[in-house]
């Protein structure tokens, strides 16, 4: 029952002074000049962040930042405003604003707007914004000692912790209000190891997610740290990586960035609605190995890149894209959807409520397979085993990508020998997908680090893979 006039309608929440009143009215505003349609998203992010090195503090964040932006859609025109200032009056000019940039042919509408319901995907057991200073030091001081007993060659460490509470609130001139409070955590640990003879390493190691400190229970600081300095040190023996064309063993988890770089992003609706996508008018085609199915899915619980909404106000859902090698769909936002009939996926993502949303991924990854990792292992001759990459560059029109290993292997008779150095890999993500020849059964997720960048705009994502084979990949290194 709407509140009486003598009783006004509480505020949206207690960090946005907007009662139900005024979004209508600032929707209707965002109408006004006629359009398709149109949203208004509040944000209010409270960050806290340490940085460590040479077990010196050496930085201290902590601040707000709230504001609104308004979004009008006309047909293919978007109209975007924003602002910090959260008075009637400035939401009112930014609804304006948006209105006559994406004037359109329709009538005013009025809007009437009720709250619908949303997920419950990363429940927190133990706040860390409730977390003592000298408690955050100490995780941070306990993941440096770690770092440095692992290895004497271990020259340097530096550890960061970050976490925010982000609060949203999304309102859309076809009625509908959602809120969501989505936390966030991100443990880093980063290593230098340096050897007479054998130069400097550097190599890293963290996690988190939408959780709170009950992270640590599953992963210490201690394991943090000393991953970090045995990736390290473990690359200061490597040896150069072999050059050319060879079969390629993918390890669990970190691999997925792979997946997400060079068949994620062509998967995007908006580059294939303009054509601009390897995968534009292939729906329905094969475009992988009968091995592969290929998954976006925000709904994961407390990953990195979950929603209960997206920032469309749309709920997150698992969207198949490729199907036992068949295409059978994109990562849809509205905008995308309503132009080409789609249905929208939950893919709507922004940076803040400066940046308008668009089609985005949220958990990309590929679900295990029927092989046992050791057979994948034991069928490869000569080979390269990766087990983690730091990202890649991918030309989106042709699908040529080009990934740097963190961590690889040589593999010699079916089993893992030398370390190596310098691997990188260089292929074409639709070639590459149809060269899948064996899919293990030891799916995981990458702990939560990942960043995704897209049109100026990051978004937290997650990326996942089993042990996967790939017949044959460029290998670019140094040696024989």
């Amino acid at each position: 029952m709407p509140p009486s006039p003598e009783q006004p309608a509480p505020a949206l929440d207690p960090v946005f002074p907007v009662d139900r009143t005024l979004l209508e009215r600032l929707l209707a505003e965002a109408m006004s000049r006629g359009a398709d349609f149109a949203d208004l998203y509040f944000e209010h992010r409270a960050e806290a962040g340490l940085s460590m090195e040479e077990d010196l503090l050496r930085e201290a964040v902590a601040g707000v930042v709230s504001g609104m932006g308004v979004r009008v859609l006309s047909g293919e025109r978007t109209g975007y405003a924003y602002t910090e200032d959260l008075t009637p009056e400035a939401m009112a000019r930014a609804a304006r604003t948006a209105a006559l940039v994406a004037a359109g042919a329709g009538a005013e509408a009025s809007v009437n707007v009720s709250e619908g319901p949303v997920k419950d995907l990363y429940p927190v057991e133990r706040p860390v914004e409730g977390m003592p200073l000298r408690d955050r030091v100490d995780f941070l001081r306990r993941a440096s000692a770690a770092a440095r007993a692992r290895d004497p060659r271990v020259s340097r460490v530096m550890v960061t912790m970050r976490d925010e509470v982000k609060t949203v609130a999304v309102a859309t001139s076809d009625g509908g209000l959602f809120r969501d409070r989505q936390p966030m955590l991100m443990f880093r640990v980063g290593v230098v190891a340096e050897e007479a003879g054998k130069g400097r390493t550097t190599a890293g190691d963290g996690g988190g997610g939408r959780v709170g400190l009950e992270y640590f229970a599953r992963r210490t600081p201690e394991e943090i740290g000393g991953e970090a300095a045995r990736r390290a040190v473990l690359a200061l023996d490597a040896e150069a990586a072999p050059a050319g064309p060879m079969p390629v063993v993918l390890g669990p988890g970190y691999s997925g960035i792979l997946l997400h770089e060079a068949v994620g992003h062509p998967l995007e609706a908006d580059f294939n609605r303009k054509g601009l996508s390897r995968y534009s008018k292939q729906m329905g085609q094969v475009v992988a190995s009968p091995l592969c199915t290929v998954v976006d899915d925000g709904t994961v619980a407390s990953s990195r890149g979950s929603l209960n909404v997206d920032d469309e106000g749309n709920p997150t859902s698992p969207t198949v894209l490729i199907d036992r090698g068949v295409l059978v769909g994109y990562m849809q936002d509205r905008l995308s959807a309503r132009l080409t009939g789609a249905r929208a996926t939950g893919n709507g993502r922004r940076q803040s409520y400066a940046h308008p949303p668009m089609p985005r991924m949220t958990n990309t990854y590929l679900p295990a397979g029927p092989h046992d990792p050791e057979e994948i292992l034991r069928s490869v001759k000569r080979g390269v085993y990766a087990a983690s990459f730091s990202g890649g560059q991918v030309d989106i029109s042709k699908g040529d990508f080009v990934f740097s290993a963190t961590e690889a292997y040589l593999i010699e008779d079916g089993a893992i020998t030398k370390p190596l150095r310098g691997v990188t890999l260089v292929g074409n993500g639709p070639d590459v997908m149809g060269r899948v020849e064996m899919v293990g059964s030891d799916f995981r997720f990458s702990d939560g680090m990942w960043t995704c960048g897209k049109n100026g705009q990051s978004v937290p994502v997650g990326v996942g893979l089993p042990t996967v084979k790939i017949s044959s990949i460029t290998v670019g290194g140094t040696g024989g």
